[in-house]
């Protein structure tokens, strides 16, 4: 009897140990990720494992801070208005202060039509507001990432036409990999660095003030 009493305790002992091993997996880096932040699951981890993530996250929030991020449209139209060129000036002048960085656009709708046309005029948006930007004289290669969640992300939950829903979101995407900053390490530097509306940035070649925009 003591025999089988002390095989059931190291069976039960075994099973604990396995539950253990099996939890602590489950806390690995990426294991929750929402695949629509920095990436997929496996640039979540090479960020994580580097450091990086933390910092981009902490930029992300400061742009969502200190730009206006969304811009609006009107119905079933991807053209910008006023409104949207001038807030896609004041994005444009942050992304110019911070060359290490790059960002995504995320084209919106509300939920009036198909699934398909409205995915497609989600990204029309999110094109628009990139290429303004870029006029902007922001490189391409830092918008590079478009993605449409056409109207299955509504802000406000009605079927009816709603401009709020009608909106384009710039986000942080993360660090330029081939950037002297990011390659030196200086994360931390980069997220301190203070952004002045009315400033421009120091080019790397000169020292000199180079124009945070382009008409």
């Amino acid at each position: 009897m003591q025999r089988f009493m002390s095989k059931a305790a190291f069976v039960k002992s075994f099973a604990m140990v396995s539950l253990v091993a099996v939890a602590s997996c489950s806390t690995e880096a990426g294991s929750e990720l929402d695949e629509g932040s920095f990436g997929n699951p496996t640039m979540n981890n090479i960020l994580v494992e580097t450091g990086q993530k933390s910092y981009a996250v902490d930029l992300a929030k400061r742009f969502a801070e200190e730009t206006p991020s969304t811009i609006n449209f009107a119905f079933n139209s991807s053209q910008l208005d006023d409104n949207a060129r001038a807030a896609l000036a004041i994005q444009a002048k942050w992304i110019a202060q911070f060359p290490e960085m790059k960002f995504k656009v995320y084209g919106h709708t509300d939920l009036v039509g198909s699934v398909a046309y409205n995915k497609a005029l989600g990204l029309r948006r999110a094109q628009a507001a990139v290429n303004y930007i870029e006029s902007q004289g922001i490189s391409r290669s830092r918008l590079a990432a478009v993605v449409s969640y056409g109207k299955s992300q509504p802000l406000v939950d009605t079927n009816n036409p709603n401009r709020e829903n009608r909106r384009t979101v710039t986000e942080v995407d993360g660090f330029l990999k081939n950037h002297p900053t990011v390659l030196n390490g200086k994360y931390a530097e980069v997220v301190f660095r203070e952004y002045v509306a009315s400033a421009a940035y120091q080019t790397e070649l000169t020292g000199t003030g180079a124009a945070g925009n382009s008409q």
